[in-house]
């Protein structure tokens, strides 16, 4: 079958493409290759032209602040719509989320309607922000989700523009066309499957999938210090919580001196984020979810013990007895003192460890959740 994924910004669909391909599939990824993490795709529509040059991104400031416009964005519509020729006779279309062509919503829509035009059918992947996962989070009705700081404090808007984008009058109305459009709607974790429940939405919750065929399992063997990796992405500092790491890390610096080395990043490529916490036994990943995404799942394949999403919910519908990640509150002393647990007690890093790895191949393997996407689809074989 030949199968196009459009958008990448975590490494989702390339996991998922080389799935399908040890199923014997053609599968081609659309996508800018989500800035500085720069992942994999086969046809880019990365605005080049206006990012390698300082004049036009000069331009580029000046027309944002002044119009509100982003021309970027135009940028990537003219380069989808050059594709568009190529674009043609796919089984299955996927976009990862309602606004996959990062271009302003009308553009977005008219070129969806000629890439559906073409290709036979479509579905919608929910695995971040979108209009009904915004919506929701909104109410407050969760005990924390990642706008739980816009929540508390509503002079963060500025730093919260890209999620409620999601629910202006543009946005919405993609959204509601490309979900009437979609044979199916698919979410990826439990961070997104509550709230598309909530809101009345049909889905069906696939885990992301992790080839852990290119990851190295390396069980924690701890010789010396303890290594803490912290990896920040200054873009979703605040939704992700990320400075209750930074403060839980003071504490644990402090208490434990010589016990432990602390490894943070910031903003770096994708292929270097995964050599820098290689020697870490400890990840901090995020704060307000309920599951995991993507990075730390890699990192639970990679045998490391991950301060992530791992809520009530996410145990009872893997149906774990045992921690397979740390969940992280949003509390810095709560998140020191499970670090403290951890670093006094290392036969409990070897043991999450393992049971991360073993989670990871059960529920997340990059061709058993392929499998999962063709039944969805309907695009599995006749027995």
């Amino acid at each position: 079958m030949k199968i196009l994924l459009i958008g990448e910004y975590s490494r989702l669909h390339n996991s998922l493409k080389e799935g399908l391909q040890a199923l014997g599939h053609e599968i081609e990824i659309v996508g800018t290759g989500d800035d500085f993490k720069k992942y994999s795709i086969d046809y880019s529509i990365y605005p080049k032209t206006i990012a390698n040059s300082k004049l036009l991104t000069k331009l580029k400031n000046a027309t944002h602040k002044l119009a509100g416009a982003d021309i970027e964005r135009i940028e990537k519509a003219v380069r989808f719509y050059s594709l568009l020729p190529q674009l043609k006779g796919y089984d299955h279309v996927q976009l990862i989320n309602s606004d996959a062509l990062e271009t302003h919503p009308s553009v977005q829509q008219w070129l969806y309607k000629k890439l559906f035009r073409q290709n036979k059918c479509v579905s919608l992947l929910v695995c971040g922000d979108d209009t009904p996962i915004i919506e929701f989070n909104l109410r407050g009705e969760l005990k924390y989700s990642v706008l739980s700081p816009y929540l508390a404090d509503k002079t963060l808007a500025k730093q919260f523009s890209y999620s409620l984008k999601y629910i202006s009058k543009p946005y919405v109305k993609l959204f509601t066309w490309v979900a009437e459009h979609a044979s199916s709607l698919i979410t990826s974790d439990l961070d997104y499957k509550i709230p598309m429940d909530k809101m009345g939405f049909e889905n069906t919750l696939i885990p992301n999938p992790v080839n852990t065929d290119k990851i190295a399992f390396k069980p924690a063997q701890i010789t010396g210090k303890i290594v803490i990796f912290l990896g920040i992405n200054r873009h979703s500092y605040i939704k992700k919580g990320l400075g209750f790491f930074e403060e839980a890390l003071k504490i644990i610096a402090k208490k434990y001196p010589n016990d432990i080395e602390i490894i943070v990043t910031e903003n770096v490529p994708y292929s270097e984020y995964l050599k820098m916490y290689e020697k870490a036994h400890i990840l901090l990943d995020q704060v307000y979810a309920y599951d995991q995404g993507y990075n730390a799942l890699e990192a639970m394949a990679a045998g490391k013990v991950v301060f992530t999403g791992a809520e009530e919910e996410f145990m009872q519908h893997y149906k774990l007895a045992e921690r397979v990640a740390i969940n992280a509150l949003p509390d810095a002393n709560a998140i020191a003192d499970e670090l403290s647990y951890l670093i006094e007690n290392t036969k409990e890093i070897k043991d999450i460890s393992l049971r991360a790895r073993a989670f990871i191949e059960k529920e997340h393997h990059y061709v058993k959740i392929a499998k999962k996407y063709l039944e969805q689809w309907n695009c599995l074989p006749p027995d």
